[in-house]
């Protein structure tokens, strides 16, 4: 009786869980558990040596010295190390964009800067006509730097204001001393404008080119700060629990098996990042776009009449007009009477401003361009914008490729690689980028038809740029405040490097979109509250 006994002794050792023996010796997790103290954990409950895996939920089963704790700690932490290089990533990202930021907008600026020093040194030949109008030139550049900054300017309505109350200043410096203009004859004045054209062809040469390079300009920023926050945004999404099952198989699972110096099949990495990034990589197209489109507004910067000219020929644009003006003023003069009535005898108005007539000549913007050296430095400026963003095009596509380099095994080695189960080559298919594509995905589970929404929002985004972008380039300055009022806050407002105008037409901040929102349900009340009487006349007949 004693050998039976014995040996179901024998059997029920044999078949309980516990070390695992191999060819005499039970194989040690003194490697392993070096390893996981030395990614924080602590070693309570770590095996000595290998036990059977039939506990195991995420890597495959079998002989191993990870617990069921130890999987899901080292699970999350891989989830934890890949959202920290993705932000890694999309930091670098940010950083690139900000450093365009800064050079465009320093070149801009001190373009800018340039123009308004300029103003003196063109304009003094005007005499009285400079000396008594400088707050207005000055004025004229302020809302200029205003509107680039942000502002919500009318472009169109401050220039066209600026020459009427230039052909008003100019009007009443040339009338003599012993005549008084009222102010309702001055606006008289100035509504002559668009018929008489005092000025000649300037004001609306110059209007056309000014808000064609501001506004293109202003979007041009504003799609730099957009991209920025989109990646800000993107890189903060957190992984899904799926992804992180996957990750761990991925990462950690050859660790837990003995094996970690085995590094995961290329094949393999792919099919988990592009599992894991799906949604990232449906930004793609509109990514693409956007970027594209600011290569076309940098090519736009040098197009004549390119960006410098404008700017620098301000000066001399407007010495242009007035010197039309006065070269014109008796003709324009008698006109004037015939609209707005006889002020007095106007005689033959100022000396100095006579004198001033015939000593100033004639200057066109043709005639005073920027240096050779600031053509140069613009060509500069936008072939390394241009170079720049082309690096950026494909950042979505190329994040898992990027991940992968860092974990993958290269190519030379994938016969000897982790594939998920074992030392061997990988042999599914790679699956291709974005959200649809991975309903077949063998690594990763995914819900196509769930798609991250704050991923989704960020597409809007980059739509709505590039739309913004397209338009600026043909001088259309669209509100871009209200094509976003149905998305979300991006955290961003457009204002930058100077204290912001009051009246800021680009705030994306939380609050700013949470008042909107309340002013639009309050603009939708009333509107209801004054269709109910319509309503109820309706319903009486």
């Amino acid at each position: 009786m004693r050998v039976p006994v014995l040996l179901c002794v024998l059997l029920c050792v044999s078949a309980a869980p516990g070390p695992v023996s191999g060819a005499g010796a039970d194989k040690s997790c003194t490697d392993l558990r070096q390893f996981y103290t030395g990614k924080g954990f602590t070693l309570v409950e770590v095996p000595q040596t290998e036990i059977s895996g039939e506990h195991l939920r995420m890597c495959p089963q079998g002989p191993t010295c990870c617990t069921t704790t130890m999987e899901e700690n080292l699970a999350g932490l891989s989830s934890r190390e890949t959202e920290g290089l993705i932000r890694e990533a999309g930091r670098s990202l940010q950083s690139a964009f900000n450093a365009l930021h800064r050079s465009f907008d320093t070149y801009f600026t001190e373009l800018h800067g340039r123009s308004e020093r300029s103003l003196q040194e063109v304009l003094s030949p005007l005499g009285p006509l400079y000396s008594q109008n400088t707050r207005l030139y000055a004025d004229l550049y302020t809302d200029l730097r205003q509107y680039y900054r942000g502002s919500a300017l009318n472009l169109d309505e401050t220039l066209t204001e600026f020459w009427s109350q230039l052909l008003e200043r100019t009007f009443k410096i040339s009338a003599p001393t012993d005549v008084t203009l009222s102010d309702d004859y001055l606006e008289c004045v100035a509504k002559q404008q668009e018929t008489l054209r005092p000025f000649g062809d300037v004001p609306r040469d110059m209007k056309a080119k000014l808000i064609r390079a501001f506004v293109t300009a202003r979007s041009f920023v504003q799609g730099l700060i957009i991209s920025g926050e989109v990646v800000r945004k993107v890189s903060q999404v957190h992984l899904s629990p799926e992804c992180t099952k996957a990750l761990m198989k991925l990462v950690y699972c050859p660790h837990c098996r003995g094996t970690a110096s085995l590094k995961p099949c290329s094949n393999y990495c792919s099919n988990v990042m592009k599992g894991c990034l799906a949604n990232q990589a449906d930004l793609d197209p509109e990514w693409q776009n956007l970027i594209d489109t600011m290569i076309q507004v940098t090519s736009s910067f040098s197009t004549e009449p390119s960006l410098d000219v404008v700017l620098s020929s301000i000066p001399a644009r407007i010495y242009e007009a007035v010197h039309f003006l006065q070269e014109n003023l008796d003709k324009f003069t008698d006109k004037v009477y015939q609209t707005c009535g006889n002020p007095g005898e106007l005689g033959t108005g100022s000396p100095s401003v006579h004198e001033q007539r015939k000593k100033s000549s004639s200057l066109t913007a043709s005639e005073y361009k920027p240096s050779p050296t600031a053509g140069l430095r613009l060509e500069m400026q936008v072939s390394d914008l241009s170079s720049k963003l082309r690096e950026m095009r494909q950042y979505w596509i190329q994040l898992p490729v990027a991940l992968c380099s860092k974990l993958a095994a290269g190519g030379a080695n994938q016969e000897k690689c982790w594939n998920g189960v074992t030392k061997a080559r990988y042999l599914p298919e790679v699956m291709g980028d974005g959200l649809a594509n991975q309903i077949n995905n063998p690594e990763v589970e995914l819900d196509i038809t769930k798609p991250d929404m704050t991923i989704r929002q960020q597409i809007m985004q980059l739509k709505i740029m590039s739309n913004r972008l397209k338009n600026a380039m043909e001088g259309n300055d669209v509100d871009f405040q209200d094509a976003s009022d149905d998305i979300s806050g991006s955290g961003s407002g457009m204002c930058f490097g100077v204290q912001c105008h009051r009246n800021r037409a680009f705030d994306y901040s939380p609050d700013a979109t949470r008042a909107r929102g309340a002013a639009t349900f309050q603009t939708r009340l009333c509107g209801l509250l004054l269709l109910l009487p319509l309503a109820s006349l309706l319903l009486q007949r």
